[in-house]
């Protein structure tokens, strides 16, 4: 690996193909004996082991050869394809992801931990790093293509958010009505459409963000922020590394921190990005993805009776950058507690005002909201906010969380506890309530 590049990208092609026909030679994943299985993990982790030597020395030359030169801006999933194309092996293709996606998450042979070896080399490089950053600060082909319409109606319809522009603020209401707004890569293509209309839109000053009333029959006609990753959809395979977890910390979560990154030169020499602040409300409760979102925000408003929680144990998986984030609002203790126990925040103890700024009763919450985006107003919010930011979060720092988080959550979501759990989630959630969303077996919902 240590050969140059032509001569390792070789290596790294014939060793994949080794491994490649050796699956195939096997019955398929969930057929085969303890032996078996065996073998092919075997095989997987050394052919990994080469990729990622691979990417210790030649992590630079592979991004300036997909990139250009860094002169193309690709968002993760562009890269990852291009990889794929570019050096055969290194990465799984549009192919093998599509035959795996076809398949329960425990019948598959975990092709996207190549993309979390992958990713990880890129986002922890101090010059391929940034750059993919950058890439994925850009606004969406999608919501370029919306905005006239938004800025002309001040109204767009999404399939799983509805946005809706008032005087100067922008109500963004999460919409999955039937499944506790559980996340899925739909929704995250959703969210990041509308934060970036919120951010284009120059008669916007404030992004609010707030759950809709259920049809969920345990909690129909109530507001609800978040149950999380939709869990049912993680167990039948439908939850992607690139489309959904890493996009979804370094797009939209990213954005609602940093902005949306333009090309406009005659403002580019005081900021390269368009910020607003953000206020989001919580009524019912926050879970899991849900309450990794709050994170983000300037302010945050929950109903009396609402709870945040970070299930993180429950289920086996990361709960994005929350382990990142969570230490700074609430301290080292009380975010293992959290993370790692399990812990619930109600909205009605002292603790809750370490992550929420106010609570309210029903009858007070809508009223909070109002003044709380009149009082976020103004141009002087702005360059505090920023500066509030760079203080708290520095990119390098981030940078470096989020590249062991590529590696780290793509091998969680191929490990036994997680499938095994997530599976019993699922038929908890499909035997209780037929929605196929992430509500667990009792009252209380459970999402990461």
């Amino acid at each position: 690996m240590r050969a140059d590049l032509g001569r390792a990208r070789t290596a790294v092609t014939h060793a994949a193909k080794r491994t490649d026909d050796l699956l195939e030679a096997l019955p398929a994943a969930e057929h085969r004996s303890p032996e078996q299985r065996a073998t092919a993990l075997a095989a997987l982790n050394a052919t990994r082991a080469l990729r990622s030597a691979f990417m210790d020395v030649h992590t630079d030359a592979v991004y300036d050869e997909l990139t250009e030169g860094r002169t193309r801006s690709l968002r993760v999933a562009e890269l990852a394809r291009a990889a794929a194309a570019a050096f055969p092996g290194l990465v799984p293709t549009d192919e093998q992801l599509t035959a795996e996606r076809a398949l329960p998450q425990a019948h598959k042979e975990g092709r996207e931990v190549d993309q979390g070896i992958f990713f990880r080399h890129v986002l922890g490089s101090s010059t391929a790093g940034p750059h993919l950053l950058d890439a994925m600060l850009r606004p969406t082909p999608r919501a370029l293509a919306l905005l006239p319409e938004f800025r002309e109606t001040g109204r767009v319809d999404l399939a799983s958010v509805r946005l809706e522009r008032t005087g100067a603020v922008a109500r963004l209401t999460l919409c999955r009505e039937d499944s506790l707004n559980a996340e899925d890569n739909q929704q995250v293509d959703d969210m990041e459409t509308a934060v970036d209309l919120v951010l284009l839109d120059p008669a916007v000053e404030v992004g609010l963000v707030r759950g809709g009333e259920m049809t969920h029959p345990r909690y129909r006609g109530k507001r609800v922020f978040s149950a999380g990753i939709n869990l049912k959809t993680l167990h039948g395979g439908g939850i992607s590394l690139t489309d959904f977890l890493l996009r979804r910390e370094l797009g939209y979560i990213h954005k609602l921190v940093r902005g949306v990154l333009t090309d406009d030169d005659t403002t580019a020499w005081r900021s390269r990005t368009v910020e607003k602040p953000w206020v989001a409300v919580v009524d019912t409760f926050a879970i899991g993805g849900g309450c990794q979102l709050l994170l983000a925000f300037d302010h945050v408003i929950a109903a009396a009776d609402a709870y945040l929680s970070l299930p993180a144990a429950q289920e086996g998986i990361i709960p994005g950058a929350s382990n990142y984030r969570l230490t700074r609002s609430v301290g080292p203790r009380a975010s293992r507690q959290i993370i790692l126990e399990g812990r619930r925040i109600f909205a009605s103890e002292p603790d809750a005002r370490l992550l929420v700024d106010e609570v309210h009763d029903q009858s007070g919450l809508d009223a909070a909201v109002e003044s709380a985006v009149e009082r976020l107003q103004g141009s002087s919010v702005l360059a505090n906010r920023r500066m509030l930011n760079l203080a708290e979060e520095s990119p390098d720092a981030f940078r470096a969380y989020m590249a062991e988080f590529a590696l780290q959550q793509s091998v969680r979501l191929y490990s036994p506890d997680v499938i095994e759990k997530v599976g019993r989630f699922s038929a908890a959630s499909a035997g209780s309530t037929g929605s196929g969303d992430s509500a667990g077996s009792g009252a209380k919902p459970s999402g990461g």
